[in-house]
């Protein structure tokens, strides 16, 4: 018997970085949301945890002990093991929760086959700030380094949505490190619609003073019949928001034209 699970690639709608703690992170408010595709995961029952990745992105992960699938399963231990096949379909250090988004979805695995502790929310916040947002893969607005999560009335689940990614991979330490530290005011309040048209992406200028392509994508996205396009989490990635899927597949008919090497993935809001 094999279990099936999706990474959902998440995306931030909105991203207000507020100040540097002293423990070194940033405190953010941001509107998580999640597209319906991204990594394909496949497990079954095993005599111990074993890890076996493909996909277009599978080089990134070269080493099998090292990586947050690993450490996810190290985290969850059980009497029984998972042997798990990964399809790397989203692009690694590309603002869009790769790594977590494969950690929610093998603790989603977890808890069909095994069940989850009752600390199973601190034991996803310890891997990753965006681990326990990933976990049930559903908008909600996150504060503190991302792990506080809050419910949100999501009047944009369905939307279609295009990612873009020029195929430049991005850390997130040095575009957190260029930011600027001035605080440009707190996550407004509303439905997902609401905090998505009025709120901001605070990372996108030091990420474009890194990584000047990520402009070039935005006004690429902003050219088309986009109701929002925006950076998404620290970069590269950017997406773009359409009240279609017809208005979305056009976009990316005419990006794929002009810019046959950016890297591009289309679905819709969860």
């Amino acid at each position: 018997m094999s279990l099936t699970e999706t990474a959902y690639a998440k995306i931030n709608l909105a991203l207000h970085v507020r100040e540097r703690r002293e423990d070194g992170y940033h405190e953010i408010e941001t509107l998580f949301a999640f597209v319906d595709q991204g990594d394909n995961l496949v497990a079954r029952f095993s005599r111990e945890d074993r890890l076996a990745v493909s996909g277009e992105f599978a080089g990134a992960l070269d080493d099998p002990f090292d990586n947050i699938v690993a450490r996810t399963l190290t985290a969850f231990p059980r009497v029984e093991g998972l042997a798990i096949e990964l399809e790397k379909r989203l692009p690694v250090a590309a603002g869009l929760g790769g790594g977590s988004a494969d950690s929610g979805a093998v603790i989603r695995l977890i808890e069909r086959s095994h069940g989850l502790p009752g600390d199973w929310e601190e034991r996803a916040a310890k891997l990753g700030a965006d681990v326990p947002a990933c976990v049930e893969s559903v908008a909600c607005i996150g504060r503190g380094t991302g792990t506080e999560l809050e419910p949100i009335q999501n009047d944009l689940a369905r939307m279609a949505v295009l990612l873009v990614n020029p195929r430049i991979p991005l850390a997130t330490g040095p575009v957190f490190s260029a930011w600027s530290g001035e605080d440009g005011g707190a996550l407004p309040d509303g439905s997902a619609r609401d905090i998505a048209q009025m709120g901001r992406n605070d990372l996108r200028p030091p990420a474009i003073s890194i990584c000047p392509q990520i402009g070039i994508v935005l006004q690429a996205l902003a050219d088309t019949r986009a109701w929002k396009a925006e950076m998404s989490g620290s970069g590269a990635t950017c997406f773009a928001l359409y009240e279609s899927s017809g208005d979305r597949d056009a976009a990316a008919q005419i990006i794929a034209d002009q810019h046959p090497g950016w890297w591009q993935m289309s679905g819709q809001l969860r």
